[in-house]
């Protein structure tokens, strides 16, 4: 292992073995991998491993660690004893005395192993001729997870937390102290793995469960390719899954969750929110318990005001029947989760569910295929009233995870840099209350953790539009 002085910071040549599901491997699987690796998508490696290396970094922007660290590389080889890691230029942050630090080494061996396992096996899961294309697709969620060794039987104890990257510190230290009440409740907790309100929950957690002499903790981060190289995985993260795109990230959350918390955030936030209502609003999913809370300091009432007030307009009454809004009150939060999650259980015996993913919640095609942020696509959301409204919540989902894309994917930043905003356009009501939320959220510095935050989008009514038009 030697160092290395020409890029901008300081930086570490080294070779590592990998444990944890790597380290037993047959030649021919360590070949596929190596394959794997060199081919296509070895720029997608090098990015997501930078990241991982880069863990606990502040920024959100996704170029920003490949300016620091140009010559940084990593290659994976074969070897007798199956398969070790080259890293090239790496960050030194990420190594002690020469020596790279644990945790880190155990997100960087999860982002080989499932951008791997994607490569070989997930590579176009709608074309398996016995499923159908639904199927097939959660079959896939599955096999990840349990490549990644996440599906452990036990009793239902993960709370999934969503919640905003670019939080203000009232609402971090808010979050770690629901985090704090749900580990004393013997909960494990799963988020998005990022910094803010993806951290608080896990580090309040870490402290109620050494009180309580937890053993075996569980803190899980979900993310996919285009968000990692943008949020870095926080330190806390003990298991790390990259899953393909974002579509197949928020049905890992659904399956394996046992109850959601959301925390104040921004249109990544929203996007959750409008997946899981969509979901919950289908007729098959009406009798599923399914324990969702937002939640917030007292100073963040008007946020989720707001954000009911939205929800109300789009989606209607029924909608706001799935969720509760608990303001200022950490254990509050904790104990009526703890109830939900009893029911959780309650129904799934009943049902003869599994309690390490749920297989009874049904998610049409329409939530889990790949929604590609073009600008023709986001412009042709149909975002009109008369819609059943789960097929309405899922254009709106996807107007926002366009937004997201266009924030902090580099494919989306490029876009908008070479065309310009999104266009969003529906009925008139529902743009008015869409912009007023994501004006909101800008000035509530909900978009970017730093720098002044340009928009990506613009939103207009049909009427606007209309009268754009060309005289024909």
């Amino acid at each position: 292992m030697t160092a290395t002085i020409e890029s901008r910071l300081p930086t570490v040549n080294a070779r590592i073995y990998p444990r944890g599901g790597l380290d037993v491997l047959s030649r021919t699987e360590v070949a596929r991998l190596r394959d794997a690796s060199a081919g296509g998508m070895h720029e997608l490696l090098r990015r997501c491993a930078l990241a991982v290396l880069t863990s606990g970094s502040a920024s959100d922007d996704p170029r920003a660690a490949r300016e620091l660290y140009p010559n940084f590389d990593i290659q994976v080889l074969q070897h007798d004893r199956g398969l070790l890691i080259d890293l090239v230029e790496a960050p030194a942050m990420a190594f002690v005395d020469g020596e790279i630090i644990r945790g880190v080494a155990e997100l960087l061996f999860a982002v080989v192993r499932d951008l791997a396992y994607t490569a070989i096996e997930v590579v176009d899961e709608t074309c398996l001729p016995d499923l159908e294309p639904s199927a097939a697709i959660t079959d896939a969620v599955f096999g990840l997870l349990r490549n990644a060794r996440i599906l452990q039987p036990s009793e239902p104890n993960l709370v999934v937390c969503w919640g905003g990257h670019s939080i203000n510190r009232d609402e971090y230290m808010y979050t770690k102290e629901v985090g704090y009440e749900l580990g004393l409740r013997g909960l494990d907790i799963c988020t998005g793995c990022g910094p803010g309100a993806m951290k608080g929950p896990m580090k309040g957690a870490t402290i109620a469960h050494a009180k309580q002499r937890k053993r075996s903790m569980r803190y899980i981060g979900i993310t996919e390719p285009g968000i990692i190289a943008a949020e870095s995985p926080n330190p806390i993260v003990n298991h790390l899954v990259i899953m393909p795109d974002i579509e197949k990230r928020l049905e890992a959350f659904v399956r394996i969750s046992h109850g959601i918390i959301v925390f104040p955030g921004g249109v990544g936030t929203a996007e959750e929110i409008l997946y899981l209502l969509g979901l919950l609003l289908q007729e098959e999913n009406k009798d599923l318990p399914f324990p969702l809370i937002l939640t917030g300091p007292t100073a963040s009432a008007p946020y989720f005001e707001q954000i009911d007030r939205f929800l109300r307009l789009t989606l209607g009454e029924a909608a706001t029947s799935r969720y509760e809004i608990i303001v200022g009150d950490p254990a509050a939060v904790a104990r009526r989760m703890t109830a939900g999650i009893r029911k959780v259980r309650e129904h799934r015996i009943v049902q003869k569910d599994s309690f390490y993913f749920n297989w009874s919640v049904k998610i049409p095609l329409a939530f889990q295929q790949p929604f590609i942020p073009t600008h023709e696509a986001m412009a042709a959301l149909d975002l009109h009233h008369g819609r059943p409204p789960h097929e309405l919540a899922a254009d709106l989902r996807r107007a926002f995870s366009g937004i997201v894309a266009g924030n902090v994917k580099e494919d989306g930043i490029r876009r908008i840099e070479e065309f310009g905003p999104f266009l969003i356009h529906g009925d008139p009501d529902m743009m008015e209350s869409l912009d007023a939320l994501l004006r909101a959220f800008v000035e509530q510095h909900r978009m970017k953790i730093a720098g002044d935050y340009r928009p990506c989008y613009r939103v207009v009514t049909d009427r606007t539009l209309d009268a754009a038009a060309p005289v024909a």
